[in-house]
Formats: C-alpha cells, sequence, structure tokens
C-alpha cells in the first residue's frame, strides 16, 4: 500500500521531497556560478564539495544527484508532454559546461504541472549511469515551475550517426570561458534534442553542481540520441571530464516507467 501510494503521487506530480531555495538556486544551476571555485578534481573536487563552504552543505545529502539507474521499480510514473518551441541561441561556456539559455515560452508538462525550459548544458561522460554503465555525454534539460520547483529531463547521448541540431551548436561552442553569447539569425529548437521515445526512470534528487539543492525531480529517459565520435571529441577537448560522480541513492525509490 505504501508503494501504491508514493506511485500516485508521483505520477500527480507531488513529490516526496521539496525544494523551497530553488528559486534563489536556479542561478547557481543556469550558470554553475556558485562560490567558492570549484572544480570536478582536485582539492576543489566532488569529495571535497560540502567541506568548502556551508552553502555547499547539502553536497553529502542523503538525496544527492546523479546516480546509477539499477533495481528501478515499474510503475505509473509521472506523464510527460513536451511542448518545446524555438528559441533564439545564447551559447555560453561557463567554466564547467557548454549551456544554452533558453527564451521563455517552452512548456514541460509533468503529471498534468507546468515547467518552463530555462536552460540546457552538457556533461562529459554522463553522470547518471544505467547498471552501472556510463554514456560518452549526457544532455540536461532544466526546467522550473511557477512554484520555482526544479524538473530536469536527463539525454543519454551515445556514440553513433552524427547529430545535425549539435553540429549547429557546435559551429558556435566558445571552447574557453566567458560571458554568453548571443548568435545573430540562429536558433536552436530543444525538441530535436529528445528522442522518439517517452520511457523514463524518474525519482527525487539534486542539482548535480554545488550547492547540490535537493527536491529537484530527475527524469531520465530511456532511449539515447547519437552524435558522432567527433562531435564528441570537441566537447571533450573543452571539457575532459565534468561529471559528478554517482552518489548513493540510499532510502529512495527510483521508477521505471511501464
Amino acid at each position: 500500500m505504501r508503494r501504491r501510494q508514493f506511485v500516485l503521487g508521483l505520477a500527480s506530480g507531488a513529490g516526496l521531497a521539496t525544494c523551497p531555495t530553488c528559486a534563489t538556486l536556479l542561478a547557481a544551476e543556469t550558470g554553475h556560478g556558485a562560490t567558492p571555485h570549484w572544480t570536478y578534481e582536485g582539492a576543489a573536487g566532488p569529495a571535497n564539495w560540502a567541506k568548502m563552504s556551508p552553502r555547499f552543505a547539502a553536497c553529502s545529502g542523503q538525496r544527492q544527484s546523479p546516480i546509477d539507474l539499477t533495481s528501478s521499480m515499474s510503475a505509473a510514473v509521472a506523464s510527460l508532454d513536451f511542448a518545446y518551441g524555438p528559441s533564439p541561441l545564447e551559447i555560453v561556456n561557463n567554466g564547467h559546461t557548454i549551456q544554452v539559455n533558453y527564451a521563455s515560452g517552452s512548456i514541460l508538462t509533468v503529471g498534468g504541472v507546468r515547467h518552463a525550459l530555462v536552460q540546457f548544458h552538457f556533461h562529459h561522460p554522463s553522470e547518471h549511469s544505467i547498471d552501472g554503465q556510463k554514456s560518452p555525454m549526457e544532455l540536461h534539460l532544466v526546467h522550473r515551475d511557477e512554484k520555482d520547483q526544479l524538473a530536469v529531463i536527463g539525454v543519454m547521448m551515445r556514440a553513433g550517426a552524427s547529430h545535425d541540431a549539435i553540429g549547429r551548436l557546435w559551429a558556435h561552442m566558445p571552447m574557453f570561458a566567458g560571458p554568453p553569447k548571443r548568435v545573430n539569425d540562429a536558433q536552436v529548437n530543444a525538441a530535436e534534442l529528445l528522442p522518439a521515445g517517452r520511457g523514463s526512470y524518474q525519482y527525487f534528487g539534486s542539482l548535480t553542481t554545488p550547492p547540490c539543492a535537493e527536491g529537484v525531480h530527475w527524469i531520465v529517459l530511456k532511449d539515447p540520441i547519437t552524435a558522432s565520435v567527433e562531435q564528441i571529441q570537441k566537447f571533450a577537448a573543452a571539457f575532459p571530464n565534468n561529471a559528478r560522480p554517482v552518489q548513493p541513492i540510499n532510502r529512495r525509490f527510483l521508477l521505471r516507467s511501464q
């Protein structure tokens, strides 16, 4: 009975965790700009994030992301409806990833709750793993609802056919950190970055970068998209490793769409 109640709650968009501070912390995820300066390796790497500042204390929490997507339960998870439109291309190398800031108007509806697409960015290798196996890259599409709760779509990227939309983005990729670059007469449509399938893994976790705020609804799509080896290598040249290691799932439900 307790499992059934959880499934119904998730399907209706009501999470077991909330993120009351996500309104102010979204800027950190959007810009990966939390201070003090953190990295993916060495003394300022993930193992020490929680020790670097009281603001990063959540990085040692019990509901952290990413996780290994293993031992999931088949369930009636929250339904997904994507209504993405084109956006002027604004791309930035913020020192931790390549990020595209998205214009208002593109919506993800999760279990009946509308979330606005705010930005998307990339990780190499993937942050989540499936049965212990990582993909070469992972795309994160970050959304916020009217209550400032966050929902993030994760899309695994595997080596294969060249991806036209990725190719257009990479043509404007800043290889070094700097301010956002608005590309005149260029648009991006996040719908082109989604796989055909809508099957997903869903759980409640955190931002994967400091300050690691918890209460984020994670939705990792089962189906991957492909990018060519050359496209993956171009991103890797700028970011050899910008993936946080997987975190313990602890006492959380990991649900898998039926």
